[in-house]
């Protein structure tokens, strides 16, 4: 379009700025002022202007920009230019600006002034709240992905809008203020200092970071002589330590893994006490939750510990894969985060090989698999039109289905030629964008097998299949169908990677299943078949994310692998978790599942006794019909042994997985409401009331020992309750309030539960912790939290945003189980719904239905007690 004819109104309601002027160099200057909560600026930007035009169109966001405050001077121009207009536009988040003259092709300097406030919602600069000395006092934080750098500065808020930051803070003398480059030059003036820091590689806004307060810090050196440092709040830095371990550790492995040095000259990383995602991995200066990053070796869980090492991992994982090579768009986030998910497991598992994380990584798979089982899921990569709609896609797809695709194309291609392809891929694409595509023309390069063929079935549309299975005449009879929980047909079909195993390891098979139906002749198999202990097991060690239905005879020769020890814990984990699937989307009966899960008796395995005991609590929840005891006892006695074999206590010798799942089983025997589990934790509990240094209730079992205790209260006796509060008061530690906060609403009183969540509304609870509350309501609870939820919900809306809002949607709608709360939620949220709850309100709706299905299918097996009788007695 000729200059001539532009108009302010062609850049309104776009899904994207337009490129016709794109920044080359930011020269950004903050002062903030933290007791005021508000902030001042200016940025001076190189732009370089690709085609003759009279405006200029940026983000800006909730920024007072003055019309006298901006103006523009060609590259060797005398005079500058002054704007004739500058529109602020607050629901594209743009600032258009007018000039009466066609802008000159080329560079020039366009230089902005600005105010803005730091605001308390964890976005943008925001101000985060701390004590010292006893004194509540603010420091100032930014937190800038997806699209919020605009909340701080003008800028070109989107991905592929590369370029070099040179950052300037004016704070007081007294603060540390930290960004993403080391500091170069600092300049005291009494109150006040100004810190210049030193310019940063290309790069995208999000990934700029500023930092001012009061910190504490240890740091260490790679073998390259990266500096790294962990900030803490003053008097915690002993507390940074282990994290730093890593770090160094990390850096180094990836160094090799990506085949390209870590590109900046310091590592921070930094833990803030407000803070609404996990953590993120801002160049050079990566900010996380307290409970993320601190480890604390008196008061901390292995649960903590693991957590740790898996998030600073990620985080620096991000360094190469989407710091130095960026997604092009929001489509691809996926790119960023599956992979980086991916990485940080395999960089645990070289660390602590003792952990055996790629089996808990399963429980990454099921989280994924139990989203995109809905038709309200999306595909891995998605269309987004609008800023709105870039939070939500922070999810369970992008995140652990991204990352178990990676992780079954890994297992296809073979870890070597998938490294190798993968540096090539980074040498590539550094210091600019890529798209899905990209990788998959690396990886296709580098291993000449169909790549591009294989992963679009899995990333461009949403779902999976389920690949059913019978044995017919010496022959695997497969077919496959999309699954969903609801048990409707799916009109899916993908390129499947299977791997079969029969009878043992050593006897594997792999192809590409393509059609919707196929036969596998197992004549190589045929004296295998002639055993009375032969088996066959499809997605061998759950390396493809999909699930398997076998026929009734391959399903009971499975469970004799089961109880005779002949399967990985992989693939233990796997049957159990695809029969529970399947059970719940109606396609096989309770029944056939309770027999299944009586062959765990033996178990060895953290993840698959976790898992366990996991899925048999919110079968409790969801499915059991009421006044059904027989299942419940039933269900504790399967617990029970596995518990009283390992104790409270913990044995010498034991490792990290022991402790693991010590807390994980108590604390399931808890909320079913074991007798013998409660009375313990309370006299436990009430000897660490008195003694909080006593051996007898260490990190590993506190959380059981709260579940427990909070089993205990009611209406009329409050005393557990009130003593958790006064922990939780005294405490600093985020981890152990954290474990108080997810037990708080466990009690069966549904007036305590509305106690609690009114709890979690007041100023005690921050904002980003409310979701451990949320998360820990029990069965009990259910309904009582959707009518709080309904009574709060202008206050809650107005106060919480992005992730933490879709958090208070899902956690409290999708654990309903009748059909009448499914209309009466709809009903809710017709009015209700903006852009950035849509998915999940939908999600949450269609969870309940299927929760509603399920309990009906269950009440309709009528001859379940008899059979809980047998298997009793069977084994």
């Amino acid at each position: 379009m000729a200059a001539a004819e532009q108009s302010v109104e062609q850049f309104r309601g776009q899904a994207r700025l337009p490129g016709f002027a794109a920044p080359r160099r930011y020269d950004l200057r903050l002062t903030p002022d933290l007791d005021g909560c508000a902030f001042a600026g200016s940025v001076d930007v190189s732009v370089d202007v690709t085609a003759p035009t009279r405006f200029l169109v940026l983000n800006a966001a909730e920024l007072e920009v003055a019309p006298g405050g901006v103006q523009f001077k060609p590259h060797g121009a005398e005079q500058e230019l002054h704007p004739a207009e500058v529109t602020n536009v607050p629901e594209d988040e743009i600032l258009i600006i007018r000039f009466n003259e066609v802008l000159p092709v080329g560079e020039g300097a366009l230089v902005i002034a600005f105010k803005g406030t730091l605001n308390d919602k964890m976005h943008g600069f925001y101000r985060s709240v701390y004590e010292l000395n006893g004194e509540k006092k603010n420091m100032a934080v930014t937190q800038f992905e997806p699209a919020d750098a605009r909340r701080c500065f003008p800028c070109w808020d989107e991905p592929s809008f590369k370029a070099i930051f040179k950052i300037t803070l004016e704070v007081p003398s007294e603060t540390v203020a930290l960004s993403n480059m080391p500091v170069v030059e600092e300049k005291v003036n009494g109150p006040t200092k100004v810190v210049c820091f030193q310019e940063t590689p290309i790069m995208s806004t999000y990934l700029v970071a500023v930092i001012v307060g009061m910190f504490d810090y240890v740091e260490a050196f790679t073998t390259d002589g990266t500096m790294v440092r962990v900030y803490t709040q003053v008097g915690k830095s002993a507390q940074g330590k282990f994290a730093l371990e890593v770090a160094v550790k990390t850096l180094v492995l990836f160094k090799e893994y990506f085949a390209v040095p870590y590109p900046l000259p310091k590592m921070d990383m930094i833990a803030i006490p407000d803070f609404a995602s996990g953590a993120m991995e801002n160049y050079g200066l990566v900010t996380y939750r307290e409970t993320a990053l601190l480890f604390d070796e008196k008061h901390s869980a292995a649960a903590n510990k693991q957590r740790v090492a898996v998030v600073v991992a990620h985080e620096l994982a991000h360094q190469w894969f989407g710091n130095l090579v960026t997604m092009e768009w929001w489509t691809h986030l996926w790119l960023n985060e599956g992979f980086a998910t991916w990485v940080s497991y395999l960089a645990a598992d070289s660390f602590f090989p003792e952990w055996n994380v790629w089996t808990q990584f399963l429980e990454e798979s099921t989280t994924g698999f139990k989203l995109d089982a809905l038709e309200g899921s999306h595909p891995i990569e998605v269309d987004v039109n609008h800023v709105d709609e870039i939070d939500e896609i922070f999810d369970a797809i992008s995140y652990r289905k991204g990352a178990a695709v990676i992780r079954m194309l890994q297992s296809y291609l073979g870890a070597e030629t998938f490294q190798k392809s993968l540096a090539a891929y980074i040498k590539k694409f550094a210091y600019s964008n890529a798209k899905t595509e990209d990788l998959w023309a690396a990886l296709e390069e580098g291993s000449g097998e169909p790549v591009k063929t294989l992963m679009h079935s899995w990333t461009k549309q949403q779902g999976y299949p389920v690949v059913n299975v019978k044995l017919k005449d010496g022959k695997l009879e497969m077919e496959q169908t999309q699954f969903l929980s609801s048990g409707a047909e799916g009109v899916g079909q993908w390129v499947v990677p299977i791997t079969l195993c029969c009878c043992s390891y050593s006897r594997q098979e792999k192809f590409l299943f393509h059609g919707k139906q196929e036969d596998f002749n197992l004549s190589g198999l045929v004296e295998c078949q002639k055993k009375d202990d032969f088996w066959i097991k499809l997605n061998v060690n759950q390396t493809g994310f999909y699930r398997v239905s076998y026929d009734e005879e391959l399903a009971s020769r499975l469970r004799y692998a089961i109880e005779a020890n002949k399967l990985s814990a992989a693939d233990r984990y796997g049957v159990l978790d695809d029969t529970y699937a399947l059970c719940m989307a109606g396609k096989q009966k309770l029944v056939s599942l309770l027999h299944l899960i009586a062959a765990y008796k033996d178990e060895t395995e953290y993840t698959v006794l976790a898992h366990t005991s996991l899925s048999i609590v919110e079968m409790m929840a969801v499915a059991a019909p009421e006044g059904l005891g027989k299942l419940k006892k039933f269900l504790i006695d399967f617990l029970e042994p596995f518990a009283q074999r390992i104790g409270w206590d913990a044995k010498s010798g034991e490792g990290h997985l022991d402790a693991l799942l010590r807390g994980t089983l108590l604390t399931a025997l808890a909320e079913l409401g074991h007798e013998a589990t409660i009375n313990e934790a309370v006299r436990r509990f009430n000897i660490f009331v008195e003694d909080r240094e006593t051996p007898l209730l260490p990190p590993d079992v506190r959380k059981a020992a709260y579940v427990a205790l909070m089993q205990t209260v009611n209406r009329s006796n409050r005393a557990g309750y009130e003593s958790l509060l006064k922990i939780y008061k005294e405490t600093d530690l985020s981890q152990e309030k954290v474990r108080i906060l997810g037990s708080l609403a466990s009690c069966p009183d549904p007036d305590v539960v509305r106690d609690t969540l009114d709890f979690m509304l007041s100023p005690e609870v921050r904002n980003q912790d409310s979701i451990f509350l949320l998360r820990g309501v029990g069965a009990a609870g259910h309904e009582v939290a959707w009518t709080w939820l309904k009574e709060k919900w202008d206050y809650i809306s107005d106060t919480f945003s992005g992730t933490l809002l879709t958090y208070f949607v899902s956690t409290t709608v999708s654990p309903l189980r009748t059909d009448e709360m499914g209309d009466d939620a709809e009903e809710f949220f017709k009015t209700r719904t903006k852009a950035n709850i849509a998915r999940t309100v939908r999600q949450s709706i269609e969870r309940v239905r299927i929760n509603a299905k399920w309990v009906e299918s269950t009440r309709a097996e009528a001859n379940l007690g008899n059979v809980l009788k047998e298997i009793s007695h069977d084994h």
